[in-house]
């Protein structure tokens, strides 16, 4: 698989049976199978998705991303994004509760994002 491909397999591994979402579609708990069919609806409404790393970091039970999601409007063919961050609480090595602020659409970050997850920017200097 490649990249930018989803790897749904992964959700039993990386999230806990039930998570704890704060996002745009308000507090609620999803079950890890709720949350891999959401996964695979956002695929389908949003072509070419592709997540973007800007940053993160893991400190204990915690961790955190600022990202971008690029896509191609399924409708107009033209280009999309939205850039946001999102906080984690892990609990026992799993995903148990998230917090996602996302920006407007057609955002972006005004820096350069990593290559991939497991490659961090050098900064120079």
């Amino acid at each position: 698989m490649g990249e930018h491909e989803a790897r749904l397999d992964l959700v039993p591994q990386c999230v806990g049976r039930t998570y704890a979402r704060h996002d745009e579609q308000g507090d609620r708990v999803v079950s890890r199978e709720d949350y891999a069919a959401e996964l695979v609806k956002i695929r389908a409404a949003r072509p070419n998705i592709r997540v973007l790393v800007y940053e993160y970091a893991f400190s204990g039970d915690r961790a955190w991303f600022r990202f971008a999601f690029k896509w191609t409007d399924k409708e107009s063919g033209q280009p999309c994004s939205r850039a946001g961050i999102q906080l984690y609480r892990i609990e026992d090595g799993k995903l148990a509760e998230t917090w996602v602020s996302l920006m407007p659409p057609g955002s972006t970050w005004p820096d350069t994002h990593q290559e991939s997850w497991t490659t961090r920017k050098v900064k120079a200097g």
